[in-house]
């Protein structure tokens, strides 16, 4: 039997107040897909940067193809044919496509000047071969989140790594193009290439995965065949215990109208109605869910309704009152929370303290400042300590750490925890369990279950139709920014809903 790709051998890692990886033995044999799974925070983005030399390890060994190797930086581990995506993009925004993935390693022609039309070329071709539709001279910051989430991957697949890691790949990728990616998966699989993908869809892990090595507080849990296993086991050997998929709600008592949207309609990024002719009403104690594939006005929507966008015409009512042209602090104060589709944009400051972040919509009132202004912190270190403990937000080290140290997941869990707890009477939740484990999934849904049964309004947005399905007590199906129908979860299947998605029509109401 050849020698293993990747063996990491009993691997620690420890960060100020947290052992990130405790004497962790990792193997991956060459030419498989192998699949890493951990609750967030259970150390596997850690595991990987020391493998991508973003960490140097405390303790222990690395081989790579059979070779004890020092990798102190991602120049060690790209000379040994390592390459990584990570879940936070590492892009310069105002660069172009190309001018990204050539980053570091820049071709020159035989005048010594930047042959930036050969990079392009190769960018294309790349593009092409994997179904990627990049446009290698459009610039980052005009392109979508999914489309960098490419950049990403044709980065490494630039650089013929043969060792490829994914770190949350498929977190802002529709189910058509976690498909694709997951096709590309096998195409690189079958050319020889290496795989390890963090993820904590296990469906995905079915799906793709030869092997499984699961992670649980730092440690090892087991590696298994993901043949031999199913979702369940799966989900019991990442969180310790067994998991519920199904969410448990009792049916819904829709009260007073809370929103209305009248339509509405929002201009696009290229001066193109994104969001058109768009009415929709949400009453205290239901879950309305926006099912649709990405680029339909799902972003513009909620960004006119929480005030990020303006109206072009039609109208917004909250409980009767028009905010369609009123401040984003207005609409705050009038009972709209929001967990944004983008948590680094516009649901934390990553350089503010976890505390300073869970107040940033309440810090005017009491007890958090005083009658002169000036901030209390006695209270917002305890009101941090409580939400902490309630959302089982892993820090690492307490209230005090910046909000950019912490995992994707446990910052997705700060920016819900922040928005429950100021009980809005219209909770608008975009892709609410984006990065997070099946356990803290199964919290997040019982949340929001919870506060519709308080008599909360909540308008639910995600690309997740199972979640979609799950949670919401009607469903509007979205085309081309406009409500194609809307019908009742009790009586929807995903058949007539994916067919009102693909604009065939459907009830309006």
């Amino acid at each position: 039997m050849s020698e293993p790709a990747v063996e990491m051998l009993d691997i620690t890692k420890i960060f100020p107040g947290v052992i990130a990886n405790d004497k962790v033995r990792f193997e991956v044999e060459k030419g498989e897909i192998h699949a890493l799974l951990g609750e967030n925070g259970a150390g596997k983005s850690t595991l990987m940067s020391i493998l991508f030399g973003l960490y140097e390890p405390d303790g222990g060994r690395i081989k790579i193809r059979g070779r004890e190797v020092q990798i102190r930086s991602p120049n060690d581990a790209t000379f040994l044919g390592i390459g990584m995506v990570h879940q936070h993009f590492k892009l310069v925004h105002n660069f172009t496509v190309t001018e990204n993935i050539i980053l570091g390693m820049e071709g020159r022609n035989r005048l010594g000047n930047l042959d930036l039309a050969a990079a392009e070329r190769r960018v294309a071709e790349l593009s092409r071969m994997y179904g990627l539709s990049a446009d290698p001279r459009a610039r980052i910051e005009n392109i979508t989140v999914s489309m960098q989430q490419r950049v990403e991957i044709l980065k490494i697949l630039y650089r013929d790594a043969d060792i490829l890691i994914f770190d949350e790949p498929t977190a802002v990728l529709t189910p058509q193009e976690i498909d694709d990616l997951l096709s590309i998966f096998r195409r690189l699989k079958a050319e020889g290439k290496t795989i390890v993908f963090i993820t904590h869809k296990l469906k995905e892990i079915k799906a793709a995965a030869d092997r499984c090595t699961v992670l649980r507080r730092g440690r090892n849990a087991g590696a298994v065949r993901v043949a031999e296993t199913d979702e369940r086991d799966l989900a019991e050997k990442m969180v310790g215990r067994a998991v519920s998929f199904r969410i448990d709600k009792k049916p819904s008592s829709p009260g007073a109208l809370v929103l209305k949207i009248e339509h509405l309609t929002v201009m696009g990024p290229k001066g193109i109605p994104a969001v058109q002719d768009f009415s929709l009403e949400v009453r205290a104690g239901e879950v309305v869910g926006i099912a649709g594939v990405d680029g339909n006005g799902q972003p513009e929507l909620v960004a006119a309704v929480s005030g990020l966008l303006p109206v072009k015409s039609g109208r917004i009512l909250l409980k009767g009152r028009d905010i369609s042209r009123e401040s984003i602090r207005a609409r705050n104060e009038a009972g709209i929370g929001l967990v944004p589709e983008d948590r680094h944009r516009y649901g934390l400051i990553l350089d503010f303290r976890l505390d300073e972040n869970l107040i940033l919509k309440s810090f005017r009132r009491r007890p958090y400042s005083n009658a002169w202004g000036f901030l209390r912190f006695p209270a917002i270190v305890k009101h941090a300590g409580e939400l902490i403990e309630e959302f089982d937000i892993r820090t690492g080290g307490g209230a005090a750490v910046p909000a950019k140290s912490m995992s994707g997941g446990n910052q997705q869990k700060a920016v819900i925890a922040r928005e429950i707890s100021l009980s809005p009477d219209l909770l608008i939740v975009s892709q609410p369990t984006r990065g997070l484990d099946v356990g803290a999934i199964e919290y997040i849904h019982q949340r929001i279950v919870e506060e519709r049964d308080k008599g909360r309004a909540i308008l639910l947005v995600s690309f997740e139709l199972d979640e979609i399905m799950g949670l919401c007590d009607r469903i509007a199906a979205v085309s081309k920014g406009s409500v194609a129908g809307v019908v009742e979860a009790e009586t929807a299947d995903e058949r007539s809903i994916g067919a009102m998605m693909a604009g065939l029509g459907g009830d309006h109401g």
